[in-house]
């Protein structure tokens, strides 16, 4: 018996998934359990396991394939179950073609899938060119192309007659590669285009660099999964929120020595100990001294919804676009626990394992420009969020220090937050507590 296994929801409200990688291939033994494919959805790249045992019949899309959830993308054969017989008269088989895709809606269309497990049977429709087939009653039943929906509507693009087409595939049926091959002689020879909107490859991968510009002109990208969401996010919160920026620039030598400390002292071996631990300490401490900045706007209900905790988002720069993992209940952690959490938080990130859920619920966050060497920015709040702290890179510049010019430790702070929760008082209270901390660390000690 086949079991088809569907694209789950695996973040909270989506309704797509790219299958980055497959992990198994038809034929394949898999436990319950057992992770068979990575997708990423628009927060995160997640393994999807599969949850019975049995052998891989088919994988239903390719690897750089968006699919919708709820469509089905593996089907297995269930460990000790007799697989389900084909349907024997081939005319069946080409209605149930005909009606899935006049069921099916235009734009990306479903998998044929509508005829049990006839696709892998071992009785095949015969190869084009081949005499007509014979049903049970003896009439002569003209074969039908086979393939799939998205690749008839694609020869359909390209003006491709399917009867005309040679399947690669044993089984007989067309691929949108064997398509591609049809039109191929006909493309002229010249250089070839770098993307066909209406024909993309079998698996979507990101395009190779470009060796110089007297190569190709131009390169474009599909826009989908993190990055497709991060815009898709920006724009409705730049567009949303009214966004106030303030700046502070501060001496941070005091910040730079107890680093240095920290990092030798035995309490903190092992652990991630930079910068921005203590940045994002002294945020906690002064968001702590003004609460009412750990706020949300209710546009729905009309309400301001006060938050009594701190989840620190930490924006994240990976392959796959900008994330902003956050650390639960920040507010509660010791300085330890702060720097343990930070330095999970940013492994994970770089492994691309992130889960949907480490990036939903934050309340605040920093983003650190600095590592590129930028002396600040104006940040745009993470949707829901009702503030965010940007810091600058730390450099040495001249400085008055009690009462002569020195050279200092020097960082330009930013702080963007939604006017419409936050006005200019509490704004500039926030940013210059964590100013001041950062000037004077030992403030942590007297202040936490």
């Amino acid at each position: 018996m086949a079991r088809e296994f569907k694209m789950p929801d695996v973040g909270e409200g989506l309704t797509e998934a790219e299958i980055l990688k497959w992990y198994v291939q038809p034929g394949d033994t898999v436990e319950d359990g057992q992770v068979v494919c990575e997708v990423e959805t628009a927060k995160a790249a997640v393994e999807l396991p599969i949850p019975y045992d049995g052998v891989v019949r088919e994988l239903l899309f390719p690897e750089g394939t968006t699919v919708d959830v709820g469509q089905v993308i593996i089907s297995v054969d269930v460990a000790g179950e007799a697989p389900a017989p084909a349907p024997e008269p081939v005319a069946v088989a080409a209605e149930a073609v005909e009606a899935v895709e006049e069921a099916a809606p235009t734009g990306r269309q479903p998998v044929l899938v509508g005829y049990g497990v006839a696709e892998s049977s071992t009785k095949r429709r015969a190869r084009k060119g081949a005499a007509p087939e014979t049903v049970a009653n003896g009439t002569p039943t003209l074969t039908r192309p086979l393939a799939k929906p998205p690749v008839r509507k694609l020869a359909k693009d390209l003006g491709v007659d399917l009867a005309t087409v040679i399947p690669s595939n044993p089984d007989g049926i067309i691929t949108r590669a064997d398509v591609h091959a049809a039109v191929a002689p006909a493309a002229p020879a010249a250089a070839p285009e770098v993307v066909e909107q209406a024909a993309p490859a079998p698996a979507a991968v990101p395009a190779a660099p470009v060796a110089s510009y007297d190569t190709v002109r131009e390169t474009r990208i599909p826009i989908k999964g993190v990055r497709k969401a991060t815009a898709q996010a920006m724009i409705g919160s730049a567009f949303t929120a009214p966004h106030v920026t303030e700046f502070v620039t501060v001496d941070v030598t005091r910040t730079m020595k107890l680093v240095e400390e920290l990092k030798a002292d035995k309490d903190m071996a092992g652990l991630r100990v930079n910068p921005l631990l203590l940045i994002a300490k002294a945020l906690l401490v002064a968001i702590k001294r003004n609460p009412e900045i750990s706020a949300a706007w209710d546009e729905a209900h009309q309400e301001i919804v006060q938050k009594h905790y701190v989840n620190l988002g930490i924006a994240a720069a990976t392959p796959r676009g900008l994330i902003v993992p956050n650390i639960k209940d920040a507010h509660a952690k010791t300085l330890p626990e702060l720097a343990a959490a930070l330095g999970e938080l940013v492994a994970t990130a770089r492994e691309g394992k992130t889960s949907p859920g480490a990036m939903q619920g934050g309340t605040v966050t920093i983003t650190n420009v600095g590592v590129f060497g930028v002396d600040t920015g104006t940040p745009i709040l993470n949707p829901g969020e009702s503030a965010i702290l940007a810091v600058g890179a730390i450099k040495p510049q001249p400085w008055v220090h009690k009462g002569k010019v020195k050279p200092r430790q020097v960082t330009t702070l930013a702080l963007s937050f939604d006017h419409r929760l936050v006005d200019g008082e509490l704004g500039s209270k926030v940013l210059a507590d964590v100013a001041a901390i950062l000037e004077r660390p030992k403030r942590l000690i007297t202040w936490s």
